[in-house]
Protein backbone atom coordinates (compact mmCIF):
# COMPACT_ATOMS: atom_id res chain seq x y z
CA UNK A 1 0.00 0.00 0.00
CA UNK A 2 1.24 3.67 -0.83
CA UNK A 3 3.05 5.02 2.26
CA UNK A 4 -0.04 8.09 2.28
CA UNK A 5 -2.65 5.24 2.45
CA UNK A 6 -0.93 3.66 4.94
CA UNK A 7 -0.49 6.47 7.54
CA UNK A 8 -4.21 7.53 6.49
CA UNK A 9 -5.23 4.38 7.08
CA UNK A 10 -3.70 4.21 10.65
CA UNK A 11 -5.35 7.71 11.59
CA UNK A 12 -9.01 6.45 10.35
CA UNK A 13 -8.77 3.22 12.33
CA UNK A 14 -8.11 4.84 15.57
CA UNK A 15 -10.86 7.37 14.79
CA UNK A 16 -13.18 4.76 13.77
CA UNK A 17 -12.18 2.58 16.82
CA UNK A 18 -12.51 5.43 19.38
CA UNK A 19 -16.09 6.10 18.26
CA UNK A 20 -17.67 2.64 17.50
CA UNK A 21 -20.87 3.14 19.19
CA UNK A 22 -24.22 4.22 18.00
CA UNK A 23 -24.04 6.78 20.68
CA UNK A 24 -21.73 8.39 18.58
CA UNK A 25 -23.97 8.11 15.65
CA UNK A 26 -27.47 8.78 16.58
CA UNK A 27 -27.10 12.49 16.12
CA UNK A 28 -26.50 12.15 12.28
CA UNK A 29 -29.22 9.43 12.35
CA UNK A 30 -31.51 10.24 14.13
CA UNK A 31 -34.43 8.04 12.52
CA UNK A 32 -32.03 4.55 12.88
CA UNK A 33 -32.96 2.28 15.15
CA UNK A 34 -30.19 1.08 16.62
CA UNK A 35 -31.04 -1.66 18.67
CA UNK A 36 -31.97 -3.62 15.94
CA UNK A 37 -29.13 -4.87 14.47
CA UNK A 38 -26.57 -8.16 13.59
CA UNK A 39 -23.74 -6.24 14.75
CA UNK A 40 -22.35 -8.37 17.42
CA UNK A 41 -19.40 -5.83 17.42
CA UNK A 42 -19.33 -2.30 16.88
CA UNK A 43 -15.52 -1.63 16.46
CA UNK A 44 -16.51 -3.30 12.78
CA UNK A 45 -18.18 -0.50 11.83
CA UNK A 46 -15.77 2.32 10.82
CA UNK A 47 -15.67 5.55 8.92
CA UNK A 48 -14.65 5.64 5.78
CA UNK A 49 -13.75 9.51 5.96
CA UNK A 50 -17.36 11.36 4.48
CA UNK A 51 -20.10 11.37 5.94
CA UNK A 52 -23.23 10.46 5.49
CA UNK A 53 -24.00 11.61 1.38
CA UNK A 54 -20.66 13.18 1.39
CA UNK A 55 -20.04 10.42 -1.88
CA UNK A 56 -23.32 11.65 -3.98
CA UNK A 57 -25.45 8.78 -5.22
CA UNK A 58 -27.18 8.96 -8.80
CA UNK A 59 -30.95 9.15 -9.47
CA UNK A 60 -32.45 9.54 -11.97
CA UNK A 61 -29.37 9.18 -14.60
CA UNK A 62 -29.32 9.85 -17.88
CA UNK A 63 -28.13 7.69 -21.02
CA UNK A 64 -26.83 7.95 -24.46
CA UNK A 65 -26.73 5.35 -27.18
CA UNK A 66 -23.61 3.69 -27.28
CA UNK A 67 -22.47 4.79 -30.80
CA UNK A 68 -22.99 8.29 -29.63
CA UNK A 69 -20.97 8.34 -26.47
CA UNK A 70 -17.40 9.53 -26.24
CA UNK A 71 -14.95 10.25 -23.67
CA UNK A 72 -14.31 6.25 -23.04
CA UNK A 73 -11.31 4.20 -23.61
CA UNK A 74 -12.32 1.08 -25.08
CA UNK A 75 -10.64 -0.98 -21.92
CA UNK A 76 -12.66 0.96 -19.25
CA UNK A 77 -14.90 -1.20 -17.08
CA UNK A 78 -18.43 -0.98 -16.73
CA UNK A 79 -21.05 -2.63 -15.28
CA UNK A 80 -23.40 -4.18 -17.63
CA UNK A 81 -27.02 -4.72 -16.86
CA UNK A 82 -29.36 -7.07 -19.27
CA UNK A 83 -32.79 -7.56 -17.95
CA UNK A 84 -34.86 -9.36 -20.41
CA UNK A 85 -36.65 -7.38 -23.75
CA UNK A 86 -35.78 -3.88 -22.20
CA UNK A 87 -32.47 -2.15 -24.43
CA UNK A 88 -29.08 -3.30 -22.41
CA UNK A 89 -27.14 -0.20 -20.27
CA UNK A 90 -23.73 0.44 -19.54
CA UNK A 91 -22.53 1.85 -15.74
CA UNK A 92 -19.08 3.11 -16.38
CA UNK A 93 -16.72 2.53 -13.73
CA UNK A 94 -15.35 5.91 -14.16
CA UNK A 95 -18.99 7.85 -12.63
CA UNK A 96 -19.37 4.76 -10.05
CA UNK A 97 -15.65 5.15 -8.37
CA UNK A 98 -17.13 8.84 -7.08
CA UNK A 99 -20.59 7.98 -6.15
CA UNK A 100 -20.52 4.43 -5.42
CA UNK A 101 -24.66 3.71 -6.35
CA UNK A 102 -26.92 4.61 -9.58
CA UNK A 103 -30.48 4.56 -8.70
CA UNK A 104 -32.48 3.60 -11.85
CA UNK A 105 -35.35 1.41 -13.41
CA UNK A 106 -35.39 -0.59 -16.28
CA UNK A 107 -38.54 -1.83 -17.79
CA UNK A 108 -40.03 -1.14 -14.66
CA UNK A 109 -38.21 -2.60 -12.52
CA UNK A 110 -36.10 -0.73 -9.69
CA UNK A 111 -32.41 -1.24 -9.43
CA UNK A 112 -29.79 -0.50 -7.45
CA UNK A 113 -26.36 -0.51 -9.46
CA UNK A 114 -23.30 -0.99 -6.98
CA UNK A 115 -19.71 -0.64 -6.66
CA UNK A 116 -17.58 -0.75 -4.04
CA UNK A 117 -13.97 0.44 -4.81
CA UNK A 118 -12.45 -0.66 -1.46
CA UNK A 119 -14.04 -4.11 -2.18
CA UNK A 120 -13.89 -3.90 -5.81
CA UNK A 121 -17.12 -5.41 -5.69
CA UNK A 122 -19.92 -4.43 -8.46
CA UNK A 123 -23.02 -5.78 -7.46
CA UNK A 124 -26.81 -4.81 -8.91
CA UNK A 125 -29.80 -5.26 -6.86
CA UNK A 126 -33.68 -4.87 -7.23
CA UNK A 127 -35.02 -2.11 -4.97
CA UNK A 128 -38.27 -3.85 -4.09
CA UNK A 129 -39.11 -5.16 -0.68
CA UNK A 130 -41.40 -5.92 1.45
CA UNK A 131 -43.89 -3.75 -1.01
CA UNK A 132 -41.96 -0.28 -0.67
CA UNK A 133 -39.39 0.96 -3.36
CA UNK A 134 -36.14 2.04 -1.62
CA UNK A 135 -33.45 4.63 -2.48
CA UNK A 136 -30.06 3.86 -1.69
CA UNK A 137 -27.11 6.79 -0.47
CA UNK A 138 -23.70 5.95 0.64
CA UNK A 139 -23.58 6.18 4.71
CA UNK A 140 -20.07 6.91 4.95
CA UNK A 141 -19.38 3.56 6.83
CA UNK A 142 -17.19 0.99 6.40
CA UNK A 143 -17.29 -2.54 7.57
CA UNK A 144 -14.79 -4.75 6.65
CA UNK A 145 -13.48 -1.95 4.61
CA UNK A 146 -17.14 -3.10 2.14
CA UNK A 147 -19.20 0.32 1.80
CA UNK A 148 -22.37 0.43 3.93
CA UNK A 149 -25.56 1.56 2.60
CA UNK A 150 -28.31 2.92 3.61
CA UNK A 151 -32.11 3.49 2.13
CA UNK A 152 -33.83 6.66 2.44
CA UNK A 153 -36.90 5.29 3.47
CA UNK A 154 -35.80 3.80 6.76
CA UNK A 155 -32.60 4.52 7.31
CA UNK A 156 -31.51 0.98 7.75
CA UNK A 157 -27.96 0.49 6.92
CA UNK A 158 -27.00 -2.42 4.71
CA UNK A 159 -23.92 -4.49 3.75
CA UNK A 160 -23.12 -3.71 -0.01
CA UNK A 161 -21.55 -6.65 -1.63
CA UNK A 162 -24.17 -8.85 0.21
CA UNK A 163 -27.33 -6.62 -0.18
CA UNK A 164 -28.61 -7.19 3.33
CA UNK A 165 -29.88 -5.10 5.88
CA UNK A 166 -27.50 -4.88 9.29
CA UNK A 167 -28.74 -1.91 11.58
CA UNK A 168 -32.40 -0.43 11.79
CA UNK A 169 -35.56 -1.49 10.81
CA UNK A 170 -34.70 -3.83 7.81
CA UNK A 171 -32.05 -5.61 9.77
CA UNK A 172 -32.07 -9.45 8.38
CA UNK A 173 -33.48 -8.68 5.00
CA UNK A 174 -31.72 -9.51 1.50
CA UNK A 175 -32.25 -7.77 -1.62
CA UNK A 176 -32.69 -10.06 -4.73
CA UNK A 177 -29.27 -9.93 -6.95
CA UNK A 178 -30.12 -9.27 -10.10
CA UNK A 179 -27.59 -10.72 -13.18
CA UNK A 180 -24.76 -8.02 -13.83
CA UNK A 181 -20.99 -8.07 -14.80
CA UNK A 182 -18.19 -5.90 -15.02
CA UNK A 183 -16.77 -6.24 -19.18
CA UNK A 184 -14.79 -3.55 -21.08
CA UNK A 185 -16.44 -0.59 -22.70
CA UNK A 186 -15.64 -2.47 -26.48
CA UNK A 187 -17.00 -5.56 -25.04
CA UNK A 188 -20.20 -4.05 -24.03
CA UNK A 189 -20.99 -1.93 -27.41
CA UNK A 190 -19.16 -4.40 -29.81
CA UNK A 191 -22.40 -6.67 -28.84
CA UNK A 192 -24.97 -3.87 -28.21
CA UNK A 193 -24.23 -1.01 -30.64
CA UNK A 194 -27.74 0.41 -30.01
CA UNK A 195 -26.93 -0.40 -25.72
CA UNK A 196 -27.26 2.50 -23.83
CA UNK A 197 -24.59 4.39 -21.23
CA UNK A 198 -24.91 6.27 -18.57
CA UNK A 199 -24.24 10.09 -19.53
CA UNK A 200 -21.56 12.19 -17.32
CA UNK A 201 -23.19 13.34 -14.37
CA UNK A 202 -23.23 16.76 -13.41
CA UNK A 203 -20.87 16.77 -10.58
CA UNK A 204 -17.23 18.33 -10.48
CA UNK A 205 -15.39 14.77 -10.05
CA UNK A 206 -12.12 13.94 -12.16
CA UNK A 207 -14.09 11.09 -13.93
CA UNK A 208 -11.72 8.79 -15.40
CA UNK A 209 -9.02 8.99 -12.51
CA UNK A 210 -8.50 6.54 -10.28
CA UNK A 211 -8.09 8.03 -6.46
CA UNK A 212 -7.30 4.44 -5.05
CA UNK A 213 -3.71 4.52 -7.43
CA UNK A 214 -1.79 1.02 -6.67
CA UNK A 215 -4.90 -0.23 -4.39
CA UNK A 216 -4.81 -3.67 -6.28
CA UNK A 217 -1.64 -4.49 -5.83
CA UNK A 218 -1.13 -3.85 -1.97
CA UNK A 219 0.02 -6.16 0.71
CA UNK A 220 -2.84 -5.32 2.74
CA UNK A 221 -6.34 -3.68 2.02
CA UNK A 222 -7.26 0.14 3.47
CA UNK A 223 -9.44 0.44 6.79
CA UNK A 224 -9.47 -3.27 7.02
CA UNK A 225 -8.25 -5.38 10.70
CA UNK A 226 -9.65 -8.94 9.71
CA UNK A 227 -7.68 -11.91 8.80
CA UNK A 228 -6.34 -12.78 5.84
CA UNK A 229 -7.64 -15.22 3.29
CA UNK A 230 -6.73 -18.91 3.31
CA UNK A 231 -4.99 -21.14 0.75
CA UNK A 232 -1.73 -18.64 0.71
CA UNK A 233 -4.59 -16.23 -1.01
CA UNK A 234 -3.41 -12.58 -1.44
CA UNK A 235 -5.71 -10.48 0.55
CA UNK A 236 -6.26 -8.46 -2.70
CA UNK A 237 -6.62 -11.08 -4.81
CA UNK A 238 -9.65 -11.01 -6.96
CA UNK A 239 -12.10 -14.15 -6.30
CA UNK A 240 -15.13 -14.72 -8.51
CA UNK A 241 -17.89 -14.87 -6.09
CA UNK A 242 -21.10 -16.80 -7.05
CA UNK A 243 -23.04 -17.54 -3.61
CA UNK A 244 -21.08 -18.65 -1.02
CA UNK A 245 -18.16 -19.76 -3.44
CA UNK A 246 -15.37 -18.04 -4.54
CA UNK A 247 -12.81 -19.09 -7.01
CA UNK A 248 -9.80 -17.48 -7.65
CA UNK A 249 -9.51 -15.41 -10.59
CA UNK A 250 -5.84 -16.83 -11.30
CA UNK A 251 -7.18 -20.31 -11.52
CA UNK A 252 -10.13 -18.99 -14.09
CA UNK A 253 -7.50 -17.10 -16.38
CA UNK A 254 -4.84 -20.00 -16.55
CA UNK A 255 -7.79 -22.91 -17.05
CA UNK A 256 -9.47 -21.01 -19.79
CA UNK A 257 -12.02 -20.96 -17.83
CA UNK A 258 -14.22 -23.77 -15.50
CA UNK A 259 -17.24 -25.57 -15.41
CA UNK A 260 -18.44 -27.21 -11.84
CA UNK A 261 -20.68 -26.51 -9.07
CA UNK A 262 -23.51 -25.95 -11.71
CA UNK A 263 -21.98 -22.87 -13.42
CA UNK A 264 -19.57 -21.97 -16.04
CA UNK A 265 -17.04 -19.46 -15.84
CA UNK A 266 -15.51 -18.33 -18.78
CA UNK A 267 -12.56 -15.18 -18.97
CA UNK A 268 -11.35 -13.23 -21.69
CA UNK A 269 -9.15 -10.46 -21.62
CA UNK A 270 -9.57 -6.79 -22.89
CA UNK A 271 -10.59 -4.70 -19.38
CA UNK A 272 -8.67 -2.29 -17.73
CA UNK A 273 -8.12 -2.69 -13.29
CA UNK A 274 -10.16 0.48 -12.34
CA UNK A 275 -7.86 0.24 -8.77
CA UNK A 276 -4.22 0.30 -10.63
CA UNK A 277 -2.86 3.39 -12.61
CA UNK A 278 -4.00 6.77 -11.18
CA UNK A 279 -6.08 6.94 -15.21
CA UNK A 280 -8.02 3.86 -15.37
CA UNK A 281 -7.45 3.35 -18.64
CA UNK A 282 -4.05 2.62 -18.26
CA UNK A 283 -4.78 -0.01 -15.78
CA UNK A 284 -3.28 -3.29 -16.14
CA UNK A 285 -5.62 -5.80 -18.28
CA UNK A 286 -7.46 -8.02 -15.45
CA UNK A 287 -10.07 -9.44 -17.86
CA UNK A 288 -13.98 -9.75 -18.13
CA UNK A 289 -15.24 -12.83 -16.44
CA UNK A 290 -18.69 -13.85 -17.30
CA UNK A 291 -20.77 -16.41 -15.91
CA UNK A 292 -23.95 -18.66 -17.04
CA UNK A 293 -25.58 -21.80 -15.55
CA UNK A 294 -26.58 -24.83 -17.55
CA UNK A 295 -28.63 -23.45 -19.93
CA UNK A 296 -26.57 -20.51 -20.92
CA UNK A 297 -28.68 -18.05 -18.44
CA UNK A 298 -25.99 -14.87 -17.12
CA UNK A 299 -25.71 -15.80 -13.24
CA UNK A 300 -25.60 -12.98 -10.36
CA UNK A 301 -21.96 -13.00 -9.41
CA UNK A 302 -19.57 -10.82 -8.17
CA UNK A 303 -15.52 -10.49 -8.66
CA UNK A 304 -14.59 -8.73 -5.75
CA UNK A 305 -11.12 -8.88 -3.19
CA UNK A 306 -10.27 -12.25 -1.57
CA UNK A 307 -10.43 -10.35 1.95
CA UNK A 308 -13.66 -9.26 1.61
CA UNK A 309 -15.02 -12.45 0.26
CA UNK A 310 -13.30 -14.28 3.50
CA UNK A 311 -14.67 -12.17 5.82
CA UNK A 312 -18.53 -11.41 4.98
CA UNK A 313 -18.96 -15.16 4.43
CA UNK A 314 -16.56 -16.70 6.93
CA UNK A 315 -18.01 -20.26 6.17
CA UNK A 316 -17.63 -19.92 2.28
CA UNK A 317 -16.02 -22.29 -0.12
CA UNK A 318 -12.93 -21.81 -1.70
CA UNK A 319 -12.85 -23.46 -4.77
CA UNK A 320 -8.81 -23.97 -5.58
CA UNK A 321 -9.02 -26.99 -7.10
Amino acid sequence: MPRFLGFLTSLLLIAGLAQANPSQWRHEWPETNFQKTSIDDWSEIMSGGPPKDGIPAIDDPKFLRAGDKRGIAGNEPVITVEIGGQTPRAYPIRYLTWHEIVNDQIGGIPVAVTFCPLCNSGVTFDRRVRGKVLSFGVSGKLRHSDMVMYDRETQSWWQQAIGEGIVGQMTGVELRQLPSWMESWDQFRARNPQGLVMAEPDYNRSYGRNPYQGYDSSARPFLYNGETPPHGISPLERVVRVGDRAWPLTRIRDAGGVREAGVAISWEKGQASALDHGIIAKGRDVGTVRVRDGQGRNVPHDVMFAFAFHALWPNGTWMVQ
